[in-house]
């Protein structure tokens, strides 16, 4: 049934109020967290903070100020030995600078915090968890000082695909002798608590190992690191740390013909870099296996065959952090590689307020075009473009030559949190004909269910129009308040908003030369050298955007969340396109690497319980594949029934085009392939499955499949089983040491 004309005029205005939430979705941080019970828990943590421990946000902010403040950490390099060693198969490259100084900085401020800080040492102290923690930080963060103190200026990465295998090395200069016995005297202390998974090797038992094959070799996801009297280098695969070790042999490491990807990286070096990462796109698409050059055609469609490099700089200066950030084309960019347009001056920012919470401004190259694009690339699914088609002939409008082909393709998305729980929203459009867009929107509300209010203020002309939210009987859309979209035209733009207020705000700022644009705060944060001439830009007031999702909760905990983030400062982001690239441009006041990894540790229990619901989901799906493959199974080899092991279900390696009945090739090595045990347990995803056939008659009617945590209260909190039934059963506690037998399997609870 199709639907009538109201709703279809409900649905399309909804769908331009519902735009700056999708927005706010993807820029607001933890925004998408929010959509679960489960993932409430960062905000209820806050709220027992604050309420149980006075003073303790107050004590962590100024924790999270000192690290960020007090820390100095090194200087940008201009230069980089490890450049030179650059491996010629390399795609993928990253170089850090040497954060030894900085980890133990970090590691005293923390002590003398934890010291000097009441509230914060009785958190610490009550809370067994974060009580065994800090000191766990601490040490990790004197380790990783002490190991940096017999390393140079800087770490480098260079990951290869040229082989079976991803091949990844991490490579630093000796800065004095005694690396090997600390390192040595570090795998015996981790041995003493758990296996390491640490191998060191000197260049000779690189040989002797090449030269004895055997148990010397290294075992499966065993780090290799080889300590040489000028080098480190690490490497998860024997080959690849020959190969590196036989490069350094030869003219110190050194290439004789530097690759265009090590000359572009020279370039980053020359303007200065604290952290450098880069990938050669059009090698690294080159040398993807047979298996992904299907999805190599969608990227041609789409024109991102032509990527060539990607390379991202950052740097810190002071108390800021300065990054810079380029994707670029071998060739002129086009389809949707070309929707964002080359560089122009931004005009729609003269209409937004200096306090905004956020506001993004893009230019797209052509809207009329796009569209056209976006209707060949959704292929034979034309279903939202016949629906469009239909509403189109209804009301005798075109969205492409009315509407599309009259903006300029500047728009501008504004929020503003301004104390209240729903924040007022703008969005600003270019217009080329901004009467011929007037007419069509006339023509539009003329035919439509709803009463437009058109009302002047200071020589412009608004029209408001109420759109009732969701569906249901007149008393409950009336016990629900409508939603209000205001718009007005204005010396060439078209702007949309959340009310009357909020639309003749940005006219007047525009007016008074009081908007953004002409904003010191705006100018004070842009990145040095560049302007407004560009194809975007991103500001935004990073503790404003935490404060208005938390306000959406909780005004008090909206409150708390500022002691513990502080006022924070605006940040700018400015994009920056030309034929042939895209490139990013950034300033900030962030936190640097410790700070980060400080976070990062005190959120460890909450990660700890996402991956291990992450795990579990695996789980769940990983038995729904094995159900139907034995379904495929019993019905490909019907003398057999199912199959008795997961190898059964599992590829061919001999013949990987032949499935057989011992490998029927209905399931992917991940869960039956190398990873898998003698006696049948295979792993994967923090979870180890095994399947096990009833009984020995032939053919099989009957099997229990079961996946089971690999560590208690790490992967995972709940075993799984299933038999040829269907039902996904789940029992709560640690992990199994012998599979289920199908009736046990079936005593257990269906999962939900």
């Amino acid at each position: 049934m199709k639907p009538s004309r109201t709703q279809q005029w409900k649905a399309c205005l909804r769908s331009l109020a519902v735009l700056p939430w999708i927005a706010f979705c993807f820029i607001s941080p933890g925004r998408a967290q929010t959509a679960t019970a489960n993932d409430q828990s960062a905000y209820k943590l806050l709220q027992e903070m604050n309420s149980k421990y006075p003073g303790l946000l107050t004590d962590l902010g100024h924790l999270l100020g000192r690290l960020q403040n007090d820390i100095h950490y090194p200087a940008p390099r201009s230069e980089s030995r490890m450049l030179a060693l650059l491996p010629e198969s390399t795609v993928i490259y990253a170089a850090i600078p040497n954060y030894g100084d900085a980890a133990h900085q970090a590691a005293e401020i923390l002590r003398s915090e934890v010291k000097d800080r009441a509230a914060l040492r009785n958190w610490i102290a009550q809370n067994p968890e974060w009580n065994k923690l800090e000191p766990t930080i601490e040490d990790s963060l004197e380790k990783f000082s002490q190991v940096q103190a017999y390393l140079g200026d800087e770490v480098a990465f260079y990951g290869s695909f040229a082989g079976k295998a991803p091949a990844f090395l991490a490579i630093a200069e000796v800065r004095k002798p005694g690396v090997q016995e600390f390192l040595e005297k570090t795998v015996r202390e981790l041995s003493a608590k758990s296996k390491p998974g640490v191998r060191i090797l000197m260049p000779q038992q690189l040989v002797e190992s090449a030269s004895k094959p055997g148990p010397g070799n290294p075992v499966k996801d065993e780090l290799l690191v080889l300590v040489r009297p000028d080098f480190v280098v690490a490497a998860s695969e024997m080959t690849a740390l020959r190969n590196c070790n036989e490069q350094l042999e030869r003219r110190g490491g050194k290439n004789a013909v530097a690759s265009a990807f090590q000359e572009r990286l020279g370039k980053e070096y020359a303007s200065g870099t604290s952290t450098l990462a880069a990938a050669d796109l059009h090698r690294l698409f080159a040398q993807q296996p047979p298996i992904a050059q299907p999805e190599m055609g969608t990227l041609q469609r789409n024109g991102f065959s032509d990527l060539q490099y990607l390379i991202w700089n950052r740097k810190s200066a002071e108390q800021e952090t300065f990054s810079d950030a380029e994707l670029s084309f071998a060739a002129p960019r086009r389809s949707a590689a070309a929707w964002l347009g080359n560089s122009r001056r931004l005009t729609t920012l003269d209409f937004v307020s200096p306090q905004a919470t956020m506001s993004l401004t893009l230019v797209l190259r052509d809207p009329a075009q796009i569209f056209e694009e976006m209707r060949t690339m959704s292929g034979p699914n034309q279903n939202a473009f016949t629906s469009l088609a239909q509403f189109e002939q209804m009301l005798k409008v075109s969205l492409k030559g009315d509407i599309l082909a009259n903006l300029t393709g500047e728009a501008t998305l504004e929020l503003d949190a301004a104390g209240s729980r729903m924040p007022a929203w703008r969005v600003i459009l270019g217009t080329k004909d901004s009467e011929h867009v007037r007419q069509t929107f006339d023509t539009l509300l003329a035919a439509s269910p709803f009463a437009p209010q058109r009302f002047e203020r200071e020589g412009v002309s608004y029209t408001s129009i109420e759109v009732p939210q969701g569906a249901g009987t007149s008393s409950e859309l009336e016990a629900r308040p409508a939603m209000k979209i205001v718009y007005a035209f204005s010396d060439g733009r078209l702007i949309f908003g959340s009310g009357s207020d909020t639309v003749a705000q940005a006219i007047r700022l525009h007016h008074n030369g009081e908007s953004l644009e002409k904003s010191q705060t705006l100018l004070a944060h842009l990145p040095p050298g560049r302007g407004l001439e560009a194809s975007g830009l991103f500001f935004h007031d990073p503790a404003a955007l935490w404060s208005l999702e938390l306000r959406r909760l909780s005004p008090e905990l909206a409150n708390a969340a500022r002691q513990l983030l502080g006022q924070g400062a605006p940040s700018a982001t400015i994009f920056y396109g030309d034929d042939k690239s895209i490139r990013v441009a950034s300033r900030s006041t962030g936190m640097d690497v410790t700070t980060t990894l400080l976070v990062a540790a005190i959120t460890i229990p909450n990660l700890l319980r996402s991956r291990m619901a992450a795990n579990e989901a695996s789980a769940v799906g990983s038995l729904r594949t094995i159900n139907t493959a034995e379904v495929v199974y019993a019905s490909a080899y019907p003398t057999l029934g199912f199959a008795s092991k997961l190898s059964k279900l599992g590829p061919n390696r001999v013949a990987p085009d032949k499935p057989t009945a011992e490998h029927a090739d209905l399931i992917d090595q991940s869960l039956a392939g190398e990873n898998c045990t003698p006696d049948g347990w295979c792993i994967k995803s923090g979870y180890r499955f095994n399947l096990k056939g009833a009984g020995t008659s032939k053919p099989c009617i009957e099997y229990a499949v079961t996946a089971t945590p690999t560590e208690a209260n790490r992967t995972g909190m709940r075993s799984f089983c299933s038999t040829s039934d269907g039902i996904i059963r789940v029992k709560q506690g640690g992990p199994l040491t012998t599979p289920l037998a199908a009736a046990e399997c079936k005593t257990w609870q269906p999962i939900q």
